[in-house]
């Protein structure tokens, strides 16, 4: 079985293969994480985009609908040998994360993932999971890792949610991560005392956040703020082997 491309219903999901389809993610990057945060009535340049220099060093992958060739989903990833090379990651220029150097396993960072803001199937969310099934199981990957966003106004609204990951989802303690950005809210301390509604809290997560906890995954205990894209992140991480078997068995089955 090849990696990619892989096909469900409507969807097709396949790495970027050609400059054109990289400028197309960096173009729906700018809608899904810039053009939100534009005036009113300003509409985005025609080829506005959202790059930077780790474009060069990963791999993309392209979620579209194959009827009309819409680009509904995008993301793109960091192939690491072990924790010891975790300091060229995207993730590292905000996080200390000294915890994860020694970590023996292949290791991916998954990145800038995002939705296109005007297509809502959750059919889209599980191609990208059974994508990146595919990609952990032909590299052998022992632990995925990256940064999840809530936008700004989420965040504000959204207590409930950092007061669950407090509670509930931190990081074990030998891989927690540090701080190391100038701007941080540090949940893990400020919200010790906040009873978070459970359904409230997980309206307020992120969708890739969603499905990494409900696999197993966990986060550090502040998040970064990010004013370039108007967003704070929390590092997470996923060990595959804490992946609870019967919700590995449906990752497989979505990917096979």
């Amino acid at each position: 079985m090849t990696i990619l491309p892989v096909h469900k219903g409507r969807f097709t999901a396949r790495f970027a293969e050609t400059a054109e389809d990289i400028a197309r993610a960096q173009r729906l990057r700018y809608l899904a994480f810039v053009a939100a945060r534009l005036p009113a009535g300003e509409a985005p340049a025609a080829d506005a985009r959202d790059a930077d220099d780790f474009d060069t060093r990963c791999r993309h992958v392209l979620v579209e609908d194959r009827a009309g060739g819409t680009l509904v989903c995008c993301f793109r990833i960091l192939p690491l040998a072990r924790g010891a090379e975790i300091a060229r990651s995207y993730s590292a220029q905000f996080y200390e994360l000294g915890g994860l150097c020694d970590y023996p396993g292949r290791m991916v960072e998954m990145g800038r993932f995002c939705l296109h803001p005007a297509w809502h199937d959750p059919e889209i969310l599980r191609l990208a999971w059974a994508a990146m099934t595919r990609i952990v199981d032909a590299g052998g990957v022992e632990m995925l890792f990256g940064c999840s966003s809530f936008t700004g106004r989420a965040a504000r609204a959204g207590m409930d949610a950092f007061a669950l990951l407090r509670e509930r989802h931190l990081a074990p303690r030998r891989w927690l991560p540090r701080v190391k950005a100038p701007a941080v809210f540090r949940f893990g301390r400020l919200l010790r005392r906040w009873k978070a509604d459970p359904r409230r809290a997980m309206l307020g997560m992120p969708p890739l956040l969603r499905s990494y906890l409900m696999l197993g995954g966990w986060v550090s205990d502040h998040a970064v703020v990010d004013r370039d894209l108007g967003t704070l992140h929390v590092f997470t991480g996923l060990e595959i082997k804490a992946i609870p078997p019967a919700r590995a068995r449906l990752l497989r089955a979505d990917a096979s």
